[in-house]
């Protein structure tokens, strides 16, 4: 399953990009450098996407990585037009969010989160569990938030829990107890 976050709405009315791949999470120098929390596996893929576009103050802006790299375990990158502190620090808390043409085509039986999220869940017995609100990671594997007559955590592992996924239909089936 390839990892990113889910599409966001249009926000005054302006463009929204297709898919959240990190966020500026804290600034790194002095020269306009910033640490970016990446959502891509792995994290350093982020680097090879361009333009990003940064949410500031409500509008998307396009903004072009210079550079970047791996540093410990923090990706760090300068902006175009970002040449100081002062102009990162700006920068700060903006999610990254690149078009969906941008991505590379998932393989068969491999979907991005933003695929995923809002899929109707039901089992292999055809019961309703609900929709799917979001994902998060665990380590082991990934795990689905469903949200229904109540709220389940389903793990995401395929042929073992998840069935099967209807994009085209907006549905998962999968084979986990109702009661759990």
């Amino acid at each position: 399953m390839h990892q990113e976050r889910p599409s966001l709405p249009a926000q005054d009315g302006g463009f929204a990009p297709g898919v959240v791949i990190g966020r500026v999470s804290g600034l790194y120098g002095v020269r306009g450098w910033v640490k970016v929390h990446s959502y891509t596996a792995p994290r350093e893929n982020i680097l090879t996407y361009a333009p990003w576009y940064l949410c500031l103050e409500g509008r998307w802006r396009a903004m072009a990585p210079r550079e970047g790299r791996l540093q410990a375990k923090a990706v760090v990158a300068r902006l175009a037009d970002c040449s100081d502190r002062n102009q990162a620090a700006a920068l700060l808390g903006a999610e990254i969010a690149v078009r969906r043409d941008q991505l590379p085509e998932a393989g068969e039986d491999e979907y991005y989160w933003s695929d995923l999220e809002g899929l109707r869940v039901r089992t292999a017995q055809a019961v309703d569990l609900g929709v799917v609100d979001h994902l998060f990671e665990t380590g082991a594997n990934d795990v689905l938030v469903v949200h229904g007559d109540r709220e389940r955590l389903i793990p995401y592992l395929w042929g073992r829990v998840v069935r099967s996924v209807d994009l085209r239909e907006r549905e998962m089936v999968v084979d986990w107890d109702p009661d759990f």
